[in-house]
């Protein structure tokens, strides 16, 4: 898992089967200090997180699919949890 920062939405027409009903989210990975630590991803949004927020997200097929309950589904990026204090 990695800390991040959602810094805005994904609008998308046209999405593969397993994304159809996800909402996709632009994130940007973040040290323990909230200082950008990588490039920005774009992420599904399984938790329902909003543009400002600090989140955790998984990178890893595998787990990603386990949460998203769907083990067949394409997913590299997930939002898993939203940090409620302890990141500015």
């Amino acid at each position: 898992m990695k800390l991040a920062k959602v810094i805005g939405n994904v609008v998308s027409t046209v999405k593969t089967e397993s994304h159809h009903g996800c909402k996709l989210m632009v994130v940007l990975p973040v040290d323990t200090d909230g200082n950008p630590a990588g490039d920005s991803i774009i992420a599904v949004d399984g938790v329902n997180a909003g543009i400002g927020e600090t989140v955790l997200i998984v990178e890893e097929g595998g787990s990603a699919r386990d949460i998203m309950r769907n083990p067949n589904g394409a997913y590299d990026t997930v939002i898993v949890g939203i940090v409620d204090e302890g990141i500015n």
